[in-house]
């Protein structure tokens, strides 16, 4: 028999996925009082198995890490990405900063199972198959809605109320706050697709490097209506899936069919649908489509050989795919992370990551209004903040790469939020409005020069950038070597050879320096560093002409001119500069301010910290 809840909590968290075990783990180490209410019993299945390198970031500083290395799940090395048939993919190598920068491929039953009892070996108290129904608050002279402070559960034939001091909702897709209470979803009318998966065994495997290492791939479909996955897990199944545009999808169904059973139907599409991926196909091979994985995750031995009905598993599994997000993610005591709030397409494997960033900003909101060190409002406007910037960054990546599968413009301004895209993009801001008067506002040509922006950060490979990054250092040497012989620099040298004059590097680097604003090392690994300053679009063109007057071709294999894929090369790397801080770590969460605070990631004392806003000098 289950234990009931109890009748109060310092901190409740509604849902036991990653974003609420990651929430219940941070604040019970922090030495609160935490209760989970989780409506599922672990292990359940879940979609959304590919993980970006952040979460090994976020993972160690609850000390939840190591947990998931011994536990043996498939390392991601990197992601391939391919736009184009007629051109090679794009190839993104977590590993080449170091061996320990790889990410994971995960089944989620496991890891959300993982993950919850982490939350538990905390010290929070979790309760599964307990389902909140309802919550219930008082007045406040600052909030129409009220302070949330109890919530309504029931378990099984069992209900009662558990009061609480905070709330976190992690309700996952169902929202409770923000679809029953707030009513502040708003679905993005540019990604509105479907989804529809599969697990395969007996197939082939992406490969990538030397020696090879075994990666993800993902693939616009020929027809641009989607994309399709290919997924490798750790218990020998390959997760295939296809994402297609809502309206495609529907017509599609039309056009099945209708003697087929359910089943037998949405296989057959499935089956239709893989024919628009030709190199996932190929990659399929001879495989086998399973059974699937059952409810509670990789079905058992006696499941897989079952001819009875009622222990078959699904083979096809199809999903509505919309994205969403809120206009707000925190009040008067409560705030909303992961699903609960706002949901990303896939495309970028960014679900588990704005899941957990959500849950230490809920985190760390909370516990500053705790220790006293701001107050609700303000710690609840952060979160709000917070939630939305990070969502705006992943969302503005994923609309680009849409935008290319799809080979079309479409409006996405609706879509993005102007304050968001403000803190979110305030960096290339300046770059991509140029010269033109777009005005105080954010407009649909700003948003879409954003994405131009982003374009390239799929679309290029490692062989590509080394290539690249040859030719420019022998350019950098003859630079440097001509300054040094004496001769009269050319017009396009004459500011490095007065920067080499005054004490600044030689050669190509000092031109450089004075674009990075002398912000960058004086190395030519500065311009392939995703952590430099972002650089403008004026400079790369410049740089790859240079490049361009040395040789035709920088890399016989790709098929573009110097100049075209020196350009590429160079966009790939600024277009990553953009969300580097949120992909590979938790640097944004301390050192990006918003609505005048920072995140105080310090064991023992996580909160927030006010910032000192400079005062511009006249």
């Amino acid at each position: 028999m289950s234990t009931p809840p109890p009748s109060h909590a310092q901190i409740l968290v509604i849902g036991g996925g990653p974003s609420g075990s990651y929430a219940a783990s941070a604040l019970a180490r922090e030495g609160y009082d935490v209760v989970v209410l989780e409506a599922a019993t672990f292990p359940r299945y879940h979609i959304g198995e590919s993980l970006i390198p952040s979460i090994r970031h976020l993972l160690r500083f609850i000390d939840a890490d190591d947990k998931v290395l011994a536990h043996g799940f498939f390392e991601k090395p990197g992601a391939a990405m391919k736009f184009n048939r007629d051109k090679r993919e794009g190839y993104t190598d977590f590993i080449a900063v170091g061996p320990d920068n790889h990410a994971w491929n995960v089944v989620r039953s496991e890891f959300d199972e993982l993950l919850l009892n982490h939350a538990g070996s905390c010290g929070a108290k979790v309760f599964q198959a307990t389902k909140v129904s309802s919550i219930n608050f008082e007045p406040s002279p600052t909030s129409a809605l009220g302070r949330a402070v109890s919530a309504n559960w029931t378990q099984g034939d069992v209900s009662g109320t558990i009061t609480f001091g905070h709330l976190v909702d992690a309700s996952g897709r169902a929202g409770i706050m923000s679809m029953k209470y707030l009513k502040n979803r708003k679905v993005n009318t540019s990604l509105k697709n479907m989804a529809m998966w599969g697990y395969w065994t007996g197939v082939g495997a992406y490969k990538r490097g030397d020696p090879p290492v075994i990666a993800p791939f993902f693939q616009a479909l020929t027809d641009e209506s989607g994309w399709a996955w290919f997924i490798p897990l750790h218990d020998g199944t390959t997760s295939v899936g296809i994402v297609m545009d809502q309206k495609v999808f529907n017509q599609r169904a039309k056009e099945t069919t209708s003697s087929d059973t359910t089943m037998g139907n949405l296989l057959t599409r499935y089956h239709a649908a893989l024919e628009l991926a030709p190199e996932v196909l190929a990659l399929i091979g001879s495989g086998t489509l399973t059974k699937g994985k059952g409810h509670r995750g990789t079905p058992t031995e006696a499941e897989l050989n079952s001819t009875s009905e009622d222990d078959a598993v699904p083979v096809i599994r199809t999903a509505s795919d919309f994205s969403y997000s809120s206009t707000s993610y925190g009040g008067e005591g409560f705030r909303i992370s992961g699903d609960a709030g706002a949901f990303i397409d896939p495309w970028f494997s960014s679900g588990v990551h704005l899941a957990m960033t959500g849950a230490l900003s809920a985190s760390a909101s909370i516990a500053a209004v705790i220790r006293g060190e701001c107050t609700e409002q303000e710690a609840a406007a952060f979160h709000s903040q917070r939630v939305g910037v990070s969502y705006t960054r992943f969302l503005v990546v994923v609309l680009s790469a849409y935008r290319q599968m799809r080979a079309q413009d479409f409006d996405v301004l609706c879509d993005v939020g102007e304050d968001n895209f403000d803190k979110a993009f305030q960096r290339i801001r300046p770059l991509i409005q140029g010269n033109a008067d777009l005005g105080p506002r954010l407009s649909e040509t700003e948003v879409q020069k954003a994405l131009d922006f982003c374009n390239d950060m799929f679309s290029t490979a490692p062989e590509q950038h080394a290539a690249v990054k040859k030719v420019i250092q022998q350019l950098d040497e003859e630079a440097a070597d001509a300054t040094e012989a004496g001769p009269a620099p050319s017009s396009s040298d004459a500011g490095a050879a007065a920067a080499a004059q005054e004490g600044e590097p030689a050669g190509l680097m000092g031109t450089v320096r004075k674009w990075f604003g002398g912000k960058a090392p004086a190395s030519q690994d500065a311009l392939f560093d995703v952590k430099a300053p972002i650089l403008p679009m004026s400079a790369l063109e410049d740089l790859a002409k240079r490049v361009q007057e040395k040789t035709a071709t920088v890399n016989p294999d790709s098929g573009m001119s110097a100049e075209e894929e020196t350009k590429r090369v160079l966009a790939n790397i600024n277009a990553r500069r953009i969300i580097h801080r949120d992909h590979e770590g938790l640097h944004s969460l301390e050192e990006e301010e918003l609505v005048g605070y920072s995140v105080r990631l310090e064991p023992g004392r996580l909160g927030l910290e006010r910032v000192a806003v400079v005062a511009a000098s006249a």
